[in-house]
């Protein structure tokens, strides 16, 4: 009985190339973007799964409560960890690790920045990584260090690294005493080499001892079953009765969020690429739909030459059921010929998209999940595409077929237009929906962020650059490319600093928290910063203790003219001696926070130069790499761009942009393939009414209007229903801004205008050769 089904099923396949390419084709599009939406979705969903205690990890957070805001923080004094575990027998293991660093290894003539962490505690214990060399004893000396596999190849070739030195900063010699796989891509903790912590130098013994400065990361592994909201109240109470710590409330913060929910507001999360990964889950069903509902559409429109068939057939004594499972059969035969197109153009374009989304996605024909994965799109498709051809064709009454009465198409008339109707309700929310996209990015990136990007280069700070800095930026100036040089805490494209505000006369009685920053000369001429009131650090002898806030910080303080007042922060009394332009460090879709300027020349890790608008970027370059190699020989000459670092901070919105624009317009051409397609045949069973109207004088315009006429009244319903669908969904997507755009009709009548001139272009492409054919040759038969 298979055998029969496949046989007849295959014969109509060739019997109707245009029908069966047409399938195909859209078929094949959308499995092929269905395919590398799953892998992509598969790959952010998997994000540290190859942790054996995945179930039972999480990292120590904080929400502090200040009066401007609940900020949830992920850093945590040094000695939490080995008191938690010591206080809470359910904590099988607790371990403590720097924020992520940089340092600067020599071996032999090369020197090499790479990124790493510091660790304590039993750190290969609870994370599982995987050994090339060595085992999990390999941190017990502080000197010693592990590597990466890609990290140990750098700096020994093919050679053994194991007891190998590398000299790091120029001062400590570290041992390799083991090397590690590389981290997967998806995984949350990403680095080169990791070090112990040396609980004998004596900073790290008074951070020991310290249980107010929070600057580290605390992980735990906890036993199975532990009621871990005990555990948070534990963890509170420990904190407060070791500190005066009155507003910060600990919790734990499980592994199988830290990549998909990290995004918390007032301390609540509220999400994260969560978002995303259901979105684009949204769109790879809905770009499979769209072919599905194609292959519905034209199955049906061609019913008319399926009739006599199915008279034929249950004359000579088919059932319904036997005449359903044969559609079925040829439905599930073009879903799996379109599968394997797909298999092939997935291998092909796959490099391109791993580029295009930083990923190392493949396709591994050899995993089970990926064949019951490729079976359940071939059922679904099958199913879903052939369920109604199949229902509505076998339902035909043989004699009303055999006798000629039977009127094809007409049942199926207004299910083909709520399809269509859909698609084109599909393409109008995805066209708009990709444009709002890309004008909320524009918007933000069109924000004053209170400074100028433009030519302000980086650079990396050592000992030696802060003993020579006077030196280094006077050779700098001298150049004649540099126009100004100042050194900051951190980069004026990241926030390092974050505290309680300092105390003043009359403050109220309310927490703050403020962004702290500290600078040296020059800072608001070399970053091009504004100053509202008052001036800058200029002139002030290098002792002084003087301050600036920022407009933020003049608002949420509730202070009109704060030029010359004193605030004590710490043990320090400081004179504010200005008031600057709100500057965007962090996330640029949000409000600047409060941010408090210390002058603190001593306390600063970056300097930044502002290059002369004239100036050969190349020769500029060249000038400060020989000067820094100079004064600063132990350390690579390395830099960065202001504008290019604060262009990373769109990195997740335009991959989604992009990604979005790309399965957005192949999601419309699949409809317009299938437009094509359903013009064709109703051409095709009107092309002797075309003739006829022909003959009696229609002009080709008027047939045009004719054919179109139908299509445009379902462009202008789907119009009507995917407005207000598509209004509520992306304003809901754009609450998550605080600095968003607002959604204007008119985008709605642009985009309603390019559907409605996308269709008269695709209908009138098809209906313009029977228009323009000889009515002799569509009557002549009649």
């Amino acid at each position: 009985m298979f055998k029969n089904y496949f046989k007849i099923a295959w014969r109509n396949l060739f019997r109707n190339k245009g029908f069966s390419i047409t399938n195909i084709l859209g078929l094949t599009i959308g499995i092929t973007c269905t395919i590398f939406i799953f892998l992509w979705v598969q790959d952010e969903r998997t994000y540290d799964r190859f942790q054996k205690n995945y179930d039972n990890i999480y990292q120590v957070m904080a929400n502090r409560d200040f009066k401007n805001s609940i900020m949830t923080d992920p850093n945590m004094v040094l000695p939490l960890a080995s008191s938690l575990e010591k206080a809470y027998p359910q904590i099988k293991n607790a371990v403590v690790t720097t924020q992520g660093e940089s340092d600067i290894f020599e071996y032999h003539d090369s020197k090499l920045k790479k990124d790493g962490l510091t660790v304590g505690g039993n750190f290969f214990d609870m994370f599982s990584w995987k050994f090339i060399k060595g085992n999990a004893t390999a941190l017990r000396d502080p000197s010693s260090i592990v590597l990466t596999e890609s990290a140990a190849k750098t700096f020994f070739g093919n050679e053994d690294p194991i007891n190998k030195v590398l000299k790091m900063n120029n001062e400590n010699d570290m041992k390799v005493t083991a090397v590690l796989e590389d981290p997967p891509g998806n995984s949350s903790l990403q680095f080169d080499f990791i070090k112990p912590f040396n609980y004998s130098d004596p900073d790290v013994k008074r951070s020991m001892n310290e249980w107010t400065n929070s600057s580290w990361r605390v992980y735990l592994q906890v036993v199975q079953g532990t009621n871990m909201t005990t555990l948070d109240k534990n963890i509170t109470a420990l904190k407060r009765q070791r500190s005066d710590d009155k507003i910060s409330t600990y919790f734990t913060f499980p592994m199988s969020k830290w990549r998909l929910y990290s995004d918390f507001k007032d301390g609540k999360n509220i999400g994260g690429m969560i978002e995303y990964v259901r979105l684009f889950t949204i769109i790879a069903i809905i770009i499979l739909l769209i072919a599905c509902v194609n292959f519905m559409n034209l199955s049906t429109a061609r019913s008319e030459k399926r009739a006599k068939e199915v008279g034929v057939r249950k004359t000579l004594g088919s059932n319904k059921k036997q005449l359903i499972l044969q559609f079925f059969f040829e439905s599930m035969i073009i879903a799996s010929i379109a599968f394997i197109f797909s298999v092939f153009g997935v291998y092909l374009l796959l490099p391109s998209f791993n580029s295009l989304v930083s990923k190392h996605l493949i396709l591994d024909l050899t995993q089970s999940y990926i064949w019951i994965g490729g079976f359940g799109i071939i059922l679904f498709t099958g199913i879903v595409a052939g369920s109604y051809p199949a229902l509505y064709l076998s339902s035909f009454n043989p004699i009303k077929v055999l006798k000629g009465t039977f009127l094809a198409g007409r049942k199926a008339v207004l299910p083909r237009r709520i399809l269509v109707v859909a698609q084109f309700v599909i393409s109008i929310l995805l066209i708009s929906a990709t444009i709002i996209i890309y004008q909320q990015i524009q918007h933000v990136k069109n924000r004053d962020i209170g400074y100028n990007a433009d030519n302000l280069v980086m650079i990396p700070s050592s000992p030696d650059v802060q003993k020579k800095y006077a030196v280094i930026k006077n050779e700098l100036l001298k150049t004649g490319m540099v126009s100004a040089v100042t050194r900051t805490f951190s980069p004026i494209t990241q926030v390092w600093w974050k505290a309680p505000a300092p105390h003043w006369e009359g403050e109220p009685d309310v927490n703050i928290i403020v962004t702290g920053f500290s600078t040296g000369l020059d800072f608001t001429k070399t970053i091009g910063v504004k100053m509202l009131q008052g001036k800058d650090f200029s002139g002030l002898p290098s002792d002084s203790s003087a301050m600036m806030l920022n407009k933020a910080a003049l608002d949420v303080m509730g202070l009109k003219n704060p030029i010359g007042m004193q605030m004590r922060y710490g043990k320090e009394t400081y004179t504010i001696t200005g008031v600057t332009a709100n500057v965007v460090m962090e996330s640029p879709y949000k409000p600047v926070e409060p941010m408090i300027i210390f002058y603190q020349p001593d306390n600063t890790n970056i300097v930044s130069i502002r290059l002369n608008h004239s100036a050969n970027l190349q020769k500029a370059l060249k000038s400060m790499e020989t000067i820094f190699k100079t004064y600063n020989p132990s350390v690579p000459f390395d830099y960065q761009f202001a504008d290019k670092e604060f262009g990373k901070k769109f990195i997740t919105e335009e991959l989604i942009s992009k990604l979005t624009n790309i399965f957005a317009g192949l999601a419309i051409f699949i409809c317009c393939i299938g437009l094509a397609g359903l013009a064709s045949f109703t051409i095709e069973k009107r092309i002797r009414e075309i003739g006829i109207r022909k003959v009696l004088g229609s002009s080709v315009q008027q047939i045009l209007l004719l054919i179109s006429k139908e299509f445009l009244r379902l462009v202008s319903i789907a119009f009507i229903i995917a407005v207000p669908l598509t209004w509520w969904a992306m304003n809901s997507w754009l609450q998550k801004y605080e600095y968003r755009i607002h959604i204007s009709i008119w985008l709605f009548v642009v985009v309603g205008f390019l559907i409605l001139l996308l269709t008269l272009t695709v209908v009138s492409l098809n209906t313009l050769r029977a228009a323009r054919a000889n009515p002799v040759k569509s009557l002549r038969t009649e």
